[in-house]
């Protein structure tokens, strides 16, 4: 008993001086404590997930609720999975994959909205950019008149930056509550850009806007060729998914063939296929995914309150 004890302090010692080599070598940090730099990004973490569920549109949703659908999801799944094949390995596997649905769910949903966005700005920025230059209204007006009248996802963002304009008239603190609910890169350049020439003013506002209108559709014309490039190779790439489930499907209703999954080479062998079929979805997503804008000033920005 003393010595089980000893060994497993001498292990919780070792342990904690790895973590000690290690902050001090990553992150510079010399001190016994966590280090800032797992701190900073332990918080960027909980930034870019609360930023994921604004742009797919949950940003009613609270993390942990996001999580507790995913378990709820998980255990139905998992107990449909041992109801067909009988067997607790094959069960875990299709809990584990159904736990991903939320985030997948999430994630097509997220890119849809940043597709529309995308296809919003440009048309947007050319409105502010009249309204600022030819009409005479001031950006911030420009501004909240365009986003009201723009596409009905993004209104209730503009709307709370409307309240914090007619609050405050503090432009900058309107922006920022703008950037927080939009979560968006395109956002935040616009608002950015438009931040500079409330504060500087001069007469090239028309010349800043018509650039970044210009940027905005060379990016959106890049991504649509990209896409639709890929559009054949995305089909295919479903055929990961159904080829394998229907030939499981099948093979139940041939012979012996529930028996033979729940014998323990006919788990190994649909855990392999579930493995190779997980690896060969995420290998296809990483080489068509195209590359994602960063966000800019985002420590300015105003979070969602959820």
């Amino acid at each position: 008993m003393t010595s089980g004890l000893v060994a497993f302090l001498l292990a919780l010692v070792a342990a904690y001086g790895v973590f000690l080599i290690y902050t001090a070598s990553v992150f510079g940090w010399r001190g016994i404590g966590i280090s800032p730099g797992l701190r900073r990004r332990s918080r960027r973490s909980r930034r870019s997930f609360r930023d994921f569920l604004v742009q797919a549109g949950l940003d009613r949703v609270r993390p942990v609720e996001f999580v507790a659908v995913a378990i709820v999801l998980a255990v139905v799944a998992g107990a449909f999975a041992y109801a067909i094949w009988g067997a607790a390995l094959p069960a875990l596997v299709v809990a584990t994959a159904a736990a991903t649905v939320p985030l997948a769910a999430a994630r097509t949903r997220r890119r849809a909205r940043q597709d529309h966005a995308r296809d919003a700005w440009p048309r947007m920025i050319e409105e502010i950019r009249l309204q600022a230059v030819t009409l005479g209204r001031s950006l911030p007006q420009a501004l909240l008149a365009v986003g009201l009248a723009g596409p009905e996802e993004m209104r209730p963002a503009f709307a709370a930056a409307q309240r914090e304009w007619l609050i405050s008239t503090d432009f900058a603190r309107a922006l920022d509550v703008l950037k927080g609910h939009l979560a968006d890169p395109t956002a935040d350049a616009v608002c950015e850009t438009l931040l500079v020439a409330h504060d500087i003013g001069g007469t090239d506002v028309d010349q800043r806007l018509r650039a970044l209108t210009e940027d905005r559709i060379q990016d959106l014309q890049g991504r649509k060729d990209a896409r639709s490039k890929q559009a054949g190779v995305r089909f295919a790439r479903l055929f990961v998914l159904v080829v394998p489930v229907g030939m499981a499907l099948v093979g139940l209703s041939i012979g012996d063939g529930r028996a033979a999954y729940r014998s323990p080479g006919g788990q190994i062998a649909i855990l392999v296929a579930f493995a190779l079929i997980g690896l060969c979805w995420v290998w296809a997503s990483r080489l068509l995914r195209l590359p994602e804008e960063e966000r800019v000033f985002v420590e300015r920005s105003v979070e969602v309150a959820p």
